[in-house]
């Protein structure tokens, strides 16, 4: 089976998530650092323009979105699944609401501490990229916004879990789990007793240690060169093509554009698959051949690219 590749960095809570699903796994993969903030020379080529981190490699495949990321993990190594009972909707559900509405809050509640020891270039680059200051005097600013909003959501997990149970869906981890956990992770990570005092982490703390327990799985590097090299000389995957009832309205072998929902990335390639969980680009450069780049469905859409 190909290595797992994985082009992370790691301070990004969106790669701890996938770190810690290794672990619940207990595989081995491959690290590949990427800069914290763009450019990012080795992994753009990749993935047609997406720019964020993590990207997932599978040879010529590149899976990107921790949404997509997770799933595509739990098809090529099922068990132990990260989807208990086939709550697939449920846990991707839970996963898309924790990302979307805990990530900005307590990540600039953690600027808020450490914004001092935060580089310039990378509060200017998320500026431009997702309109977001995270400069430590704008993140005191709404300090008392982003307190309640990340409590106010720490709340709802404090009463999934309230019966006892291990996990927020029950007796096993799920994706849910390990999306509602790293943004938490990422606070306490770096904010320290500051942040402790600032949120109400005690009655998660039991949850939070299970889920840190399951570790990363078995780590091993790989320079960027490496992974260039493994996509140019593979091949794609075989893809199931376009349905000819696609709510796009596109068909197998158009050029599109990928938008998401909450970005600007430049990403085009050739449509080569559509269902109603993945669209899947053909991309070509120099540097890595021929690719296939895989997205979520939820979240990002193609378009026809304007002539």
């Amino acid at each position: 089976m190909p290595d797992l590749i994985l082009h992370q960095y790691d301070l990004s809570p969106f790669c701890e998530k996938l770190r810690l699903a290794f672990g619940v796994k207990d595989l081995a993969w491959r690290a590949v650092e990427v800069p914290v903030w763009p450019p990012r020379p080795d992994t753009v080529p990749l993935t047609a323009g997406f720019r964020r981190a993590p990207v997932l490699q599978v040879g010529a495949d590149i899976y990107c979105d921790t949404l997509l990321i997770l799933r595509e993990l739990d098809r090529r190594h099922p068990e132990p699944t990260l989807y208990p009972d086939d709550q697939v909707g449920l846990a991707s559900v839970l996963s898309w609401w924790a990302d979307t509405t805990t990530f900005l809050p307590a990540a600039t509640l953690t600027t808020s501490i450490i914004g001092d020891g935060v580089p310039a270039e990378f509060i200017e680059d998320r500026i431009r990229f997702m309109k977001h200051d995270f400069s430590k005097a704008a993140s005191l600013r709404d300090l008392p916004l982003n307190r309640q909003r990340t409590a106010a959501q720490m709340g709802f997990l404090a009463d999934m879990l309230k019966d006892g149970r291990p996990f927020l869906l029950g007796h096993s981890l799920s994706a849910a789990d390990l999306s509602a956990y790293h943004t938490l992770w990422f606070a306490r990570q770096n904010g320290g007793a500051e942040a402790e005092a600032l949120l109400p982490f005690r009655p998660l703390l039991a949850w939070m240690d299970r889920v840190a327990a399951v570790g990363h799985g078995r780590r091993a590097a790989m320079a960027a060169d490496e992974a260039l090299r493994i996509a140019r000389e593979a091949e794609p995957e075989p893809v199931r093509g376009v349905a000819a009832d696609d709510p796009s309205g596109l068909k197998g072998g158009e050029w599109v554009e990928v938008r998401t929902d909450d970005a600007n990335d430049p990403i085009r390639g050739q449509l080569v698959a559509a269902d109603p969980t993945e669209l899947v680009i053909r991309h070509k450069n120099d540097s890595v051949g021929t690719v296939h780049v895989h997205f979520p469905r939820f979240g990002y859409s193609a378009v026809a690219e304007p002539a």
